[in-house]
């Protein structure tokens, strides 16, 4: 994922509102940006640190650009934009980068599955049958550590996502948690029990039924995202 032009940098001032961030750019003009990231950003971001985002021409838009990329209290660079997981997935998986998954004749998106009214992130088909993968972005790092853990904060949508698909694990059906580490130096991820132990422990349950659970890491800069590696799931 190449982003044209390239993402400008700038300093974070202040996060607010959820979706909304005060930086100063380079240049050192003030600009109010949009933040697509609605979970608790934490070890992501600390007042001063640098920022990149992408401007935006479109008349229509309330805000002038979005932030995309954080550089970590850890001095690490994060993702922040949540969106651009299930892109960057789509894009390794056309390009026969997520070699556990390689094969499929076609590809869907947002496909609606289960019993709680969810839609799987892809729908991927193939000779044998289908797989449903579900997609999740991982941002949070830790100092001394490169162990990245998900999630940041208590999810009951991403519980329900498992529950999900260990219901169709057991029903004979390939699913797959998937998780896109978009956090630079990092070597494997696990549950952030200590955040969300329903989670954690959902995770244990879906392994249990026959849910695979892969990572794969993300190279990050100013140019693009791309998902380059496997990473380790500890337990």
């Amino acid at each position: 994922m190449r982003f044209d032009p390239p993402l400008e940098e700038g300093r974070l001032l202040r996060r607010y509102k959820r979706f909304l961030a005060d930086i100063e750019t380079a240049s050192g003009e003030a600009l109010t940006i949009h933040c697509a990231n609605t979970g608790s950003m934490l070890n992501c971001m600390s007042e001063g640190c640098r920022v990149w985002f992408s401007r935006s021409n479109d008349p229509k838009r309330k805000l002038p650009g979005s932030w995309e990329i954080s550089e970590t209290p850890q001095g690490r660079l994060a993702c922040i934009n949540t969106a651009r997981a299930n892109a960057l997935v789509e894009e390794a998986l056309r390009a026969g980068l997520i070699s556990e998954l390689n094969g499929f004749t076609v590809l869907k998106r947002e496909v609606p599955y289960g019993v709680e009214n969810s839609r799987a992130d892809f729908r991927l088909d193939f000779p044998q049958g289908p797989t449903f993968v579900e997609v999740k972005s991982v941002t949070l790092g830790f100092d001394g550590s490169d162990v990245a853990a998900f999630p940041d904060a208590v999810t009951q949508r991403g519980a329900k996502h498992l529950r999900e698909l260990a219901a169709l694990a057991r029903a004979g059906v390939r699913t797959v948690q998937l998780y896109c580490v978009n956090l630079s130096g990092i070597a494997a991820v696990r549950a952030a029990e200590e955040i969300d132990p329903v989670y954690a422990a959902g995770l244990r349950e879906a392994k249990a039924a026959g849910v695979e659970v892969l990572a794969y890491g993300a190279e990050l800069s100013p140019e693009g995202i791309a998902l380059v590696r496997r990473l380790d799931v500890l337990a």
